[in-house]
């Protein structure tokens, strides 16, 4: 068993950052809503509590709770240590008999911070370094055996310690890559402070969950939904590893997906990993349904409804075929996905949907397996790697589960999925050639829902809008729009407009998220 963090989500942007950052430190984290019993918690037998940032003041109404019972909570080796973050640390001081109020001034971006007094927490860290504010409210008054161990300009309280007890707080957010010391601090909360042992890896959690699989699935079979994405294709993978032939997978054609992907993903996994593979080509049905559907959440829901369908008949022809019928329902669910799904209060604000996650219709009598549930997409390309998954499907960049629908912004048809699948091709394929595709985290072509005037060969066009978007990003949480040398956008464009009829215009997108999202729609 390994040792767990408990992160109480207060509904931050960044909370799923701070499960990240802790698993860097070999330390397994969890994500539940601050709203989960505390008696739910104490049974988790936690190393350490963290309490996630949120966008609440302590006084407003409805605001996350913080039951004042879980800085109390004891575990089998003594009192079980918590770190209150931005809110979390303004919640511990409100239920602790402490003062928060609105700031004078409000701290959003880059502080420096001085170090006042010697803490495990801050242990290592320089003086005085760079770290990451963004609140409007900060304490004014501090509990009985609070201590200010650290302070800003702007913020005479930034970080505390309580005397006597295994309880800290930091009003910045050392889970953010600005926070210059952020990762030091996490980890001296989760060795220093919770003594936690770092031993949890990618190559423990292959074998432990090759072994859970084996036990989970004995002599029953397993049906596996792929889609040549990252997170499918290594899911595949592994449960071939645990089980072999007991696994079938099965590719549904939606008439969305990359030039080339049909084929591709074929001749991967039925004749390179020997695995049983169905492929289904319902692109028509798919398409026929997405016809004048302009709003991106109906896309998602049509697609994601679709493919059930087909997946349910594909599952059907299996069965008749083979006369085997499967217990188990595979998915490369990822964390993010489990987490983004679910709306405040609990984990982070939806920002939109995720259709692989549930939706599967009552009467599929089939139970869901997801061996990547609690994890991150780089945790999945590491465990990808480790299994000698190609680098060309490991490396590859996101890819949303509604494919090119959308990245045609508006209606979707035939003729605008060609034009953007070559469109797209053509701007993967250079970056790849100029050595540029692995220094960006996602890089992607979209159809604007506009035409525009063009001069070809002395001729007047009316054609479409292309949009070229790549972005720098370490885990898709936030991102910079990447800086792309003016000659290879050029030569893209100039690629784009030449080549494919029915477009005479490309546009680069310069937006960051936030505010922005990294897809279009």
């Amino acid at each position: 068993m390994h040792q767990r963090i408990v992160i109480l989500d207060f509904g931050s942007q960044y909370t799923q950052l701070i499960a990240r950052r802790v698993r860097e430190s070999g330390v397994y984290s969890e994500i539940y809503a601050c709203t989960t019993p505390t008696t739910e918690i104490a049974a988790l037998e936690p190393a350490g509590i963290i309490l996630s940032g949120g966008p609440s003041s302590v006084y407003d109404d409805g605001a996350p709770p913080l039951d004042p019972a879980v800085l109390d909570l004891a575990g089998p080796d003594g009192p079980i240590p918590v770190l209150g973050i931005c809110y979390g640390l303004q919640a511990m001081a409100h239920v602790s008999g402490g003062s928060v109020a609105r700031a004078d001034r409000r701290e959003f971006g880059r502080a420096r911070l001085d170090v006042l007094e010697p803490s495990i927490l801050l242990e290592g860290l320089p003086a005085d370094t760079t770290v990451w504010m963004s609140h409007g409210d900060h304490l004014t008054r501090l509990p009985e055996d609070f201590q200010v161990i650290a302070k800003t300009d702007n913020a005479p309280i930034a970080a505390v310690k309580v005397a006597g007890r295994p309880l800290y707080g930091v009003q910045f957010h050392p889970e953010v890559v600005h926070t210059l010391h952020g990762s030091t601090i996490l980890k001296n909360f989760t060795h220093g402070v919770c003594g936690c042992r770092g031993d949890w890896s990618a190559a423990s959690f292959i074998d432990e969950k090759t072994e859970e699989i084996r036990r989970t699935v004995g002599d029953d079979h397993v049906i596996l939904g792929l889609s040549g994405g990252v997170d499918s294709s290594v899911a595949a993978v592994l449960l071939h590893r645990a089980i072999g032939d007991q696994l079938t997978c099965i590719f549904v054609n939606n008439g969305l997906l990359r030039l080339g992907e049909w084929e591709q993903v074929q001749e991967t996994f039925r004749d390179h990993y020997q695995i049983r593979l169905e492929a289904v080509d319902a692109s028509d049905l798919f398409l026929d349904r997405l016809a004048g559907v302009t709003d991106p959440e109906e896309k998602r829901h049509i697609i994601g409804n679709t493919f059930v369908e087909v997946f349910d008949q594909a599952t059907e022809s299996v069965i008749i075929r083979s006369g085997i019928k499967p217990r188990f329902l595979a998915q490369g669910t990822l964390y993010p996905d489990v987490i983004e799904s679910i709306s405040f209060k609990g984990p982070s604000a939806t920002i939109k949907s995720h259709h692989n996650v549930g939706g599967l219709p009552d009467d599929m009598d089939l139970e869901v397996l997801e061996p990547f549930r609690e994890l991150f997409k780089d945790e999945v390309r590491v465990i990808g790697k480790l299994l000698e998954v190609p680098q060309s499907i490991i490396g590859r960049h996101p890819f949303p589960g509604p494919g090119l629908g959308i990245r045609i912004l508006g209606a979707v048809t035939r003729e605008e999925v060609r034009i953007l699948q070559l469109a797209d091709n053509i701007f993967i394929e250079e970056l790849r050639s100029q050595g540029l595709y692995d220094q960006v985290w996602q890089a992607f072509a979209v159809l604007l829902p506009i035409r525009t005037v063009g001069v070809m060969g002395d001729e007047r066009t009316y054609e479409n809008v292309c949009g070229l978007r790549a972005v720098t990003s370490v885990d898709g949480m936030t991102a910079d729009w990447a800086h792309l040398p003016h000659e290879f956008l050029g030569h893209v464009s100039n690629r784009i407009v030449n080549e494919i009829r029915g477009i005479n215009r490309c546009v680069y997108d310069i937006s960051s998220k936030p505010p922005a999202t990294i897809e279009w729609e």
